[in-house]
């Protein structure tokens, strides 16, 4: 009698615990304040598998950096509001003079930063692989100083070897070469020959977010830093989507065809901003501080009417939900057209909602994605938005043959958007991403005709038919649907 008594008490105990942990989980999330799909999303995971759904939420489910990496963050924010403030001294490379379409955002960055728009910046637009990997390897040649670089992917083979043995002789130079990789994207390359090599030759290489289950109570396992960014004497600086890795040679396994891919070449005072975010990236991951670049480092000195800037970058420790807040008000800021580029499609509800309104008051809103992905589960959580996309009056258009990988806005054909952020909640909510913020009708030209390019190869999804497919297919795309707050 009394060990069932005991019995009893024991399973009340466990019971009362167990729903105090969901509870106290539930209301954690709650909490959070994230979009209503997210919370339904992780909730339904935590009701469905009790303790592992919990686990799950706390490895997956916030973007917790570590308390390591909170601390220095927290160390570093003075030096940044200082580097910040001294720029204030050089007034000619900041201007407020933007296009109509433009001054939302720069309004904006502007209350968010402290920056105006950054003027006297001299722009290129890079989209076949080999001109931008011949550009790259010919500013590292003429590196005189300093290179730093930060990946998400570098694979060996191809293209990615030659621009290993540019840094190789650039370090025999007397350059300081420093790379960050990133521990999942570029997992392989760690531990390859060629890392052994750039090692050997004097290149510092760093891990960053290093992979490791022992970590996960920690830090959030798939926080990734996903920018790509090279910099080379302070003066000139890249940006866009493309990893060092040579399409020909790349997941050529996943039968998608070769990576599409476009970066913009840019010096002039913004490379003076890049410079910064790389040194706080830097220590953020390292610990160690990387001296912040000078603006008299430039030896042009700004122009009017050159290409007027803004970078937002995003990650734990950044402004929270910078990019995200410069996407909507770039759309709701559009007047006649807006064109998106993007791998992946896993929209949050106030961007879906944005760009279906924008089609409804009237503006060309053109969407396009590849055809195959290398994700299934993107893939079919991808569709699950076609329709109500269509029948918004949004346009959407599928590469063919190839992943077109570029990640791009065009609004108005004078705002344009280019940079590592993809129209999923991983970008938008979580990862280490970069954007480039452009004002410039010039430089929108030379994006609109490489996006009527990619339109020419594509296919236009006819709402008739797509809403004719078969049934398993609407099945399939509401089970990853489910997934889609936490792809």
């Amino acid at each position: 009698m009394q060990f069932t008594s005991f019995h009893a008490l024991i399973s009340t105990l466990i019971f009362l615990i167990y729903w105090l942990i969901i509870v106290s989980t539930t209301l954690r999330i709650v909490f959070k304040r994230r979009p209503t799909t997210y919370v339904i999303a992780w909730m339904l995971v935590i009701y469905i598998l009790p303790l592992v759904g919990v686990i799950l939420y706390f490895s997956l489910g916030e973007a917790h950096l570590g308390q390591q990496r909170v601390k220095r963050a927290q160390k570093m924010r003075p030096t940044i509001s200082k580097f910040i403030n001294q720029l204030s001294d050089f007034p000619d490379i900041f201007t407020n003079k933007v296009s109509q379409v433009s001054k939302p955002i720069f309004q904006l960055c502007k209350h968010q930063t402290g920056l105006d728009g950054i003027n006297g910046n001299h722009i290129e637009l890079l989209s076949e692989t080999n001109i931008i990997f011949n550009r790259l390897i010919d500013d590292i040649n003429h590196a005189t100083s300093n290179i730093e670089m930060v990946f998400y992917i570098w694979n060996e083979g191809g293209r990615a070897d030659d621009v290993e043995q540019a840094l190789i002789q650039a370090t025999k130079r007397g350059v300081t070469c420093r790379l960050m990789v990133d521990s999942a994207g570029s997992r392989h390359f760690i531990k390859s020959n060629a890392s052994k090599r750039m090692r050997a030759a004097g290149i510092i290489i760093v891990e960053a977010l290093q992979v490791n289950l022992l970590r996960f109570m920690f830090r959030r396992l798939d926080l990734r830093q996903h920018r790509k960014v090279a910099i080379i004497d302070n003066y000139i600086s890249y940006t866009g989507s493309m990893n060092i890795v040579d399409p020909r040679f790349f997941k050529q396994n996943k039968h998608v065809g070769k990576w599409v891919d476009i970066m913009v070449r840019m010096n002039g005072p913004v490379t003076t901003l890049m410079g910064a975010l790389y040194a706080s990236d830097w220590e953020l991951e390292t610990g160690k501080y990387l001296s912040l670049p000078k603006i008299t480092d430039f030896a042009e000195p700004p122009e009017d009417n050159k290409h007027i800037m803004q970078l937002i970058a995003s990650g734990p420790g950044y402004m929270e939900n910078m990019i995200h807040q410069v996407l909507l008000t770039a759309i709701y800021s559009a007047q006649e057209q807006i064109i998106f580029t993007t791998p992946y499609l896993v929209p949050s509800d106030d961007i879906l909602h944005a760009v279906c309104t924008a089609a409804q008051r009237g503006v060309e809103v053109i969407i396009i994605i590849p055809k195959n992905n290398d994700s299934l589960m993107v893939k079919w959580a991808s569709r699950a938005f076609f329709s109500e996309l269509l029948n918004g009056g949004v346009k959407l258009y599928q590469f063919n043959d190839n992943l077109l990988h570029t990640k791009s806005v065009l609004i108005d054909n004078q705002l344009s958007l280019v940079g590592t952020v993809n129209l999923d909640m991983r970008s938008l909510w979580l990862n280490f991403e970069i954007t480039t913020v452009i004002d410039d009708a010039e430089f929108a030209k030379s994006l609109s005709n490489l996006l009527q390019k990619y339109l020419s190869n594509s296919d236009e999804i006819n709402t008739k038919e797509w809403n004719q497919r078969p049934i398993w297919q609407r099945i399939v795309e509401r089970l990853f649907y489910f997934f889609a707050p936490l792809l």
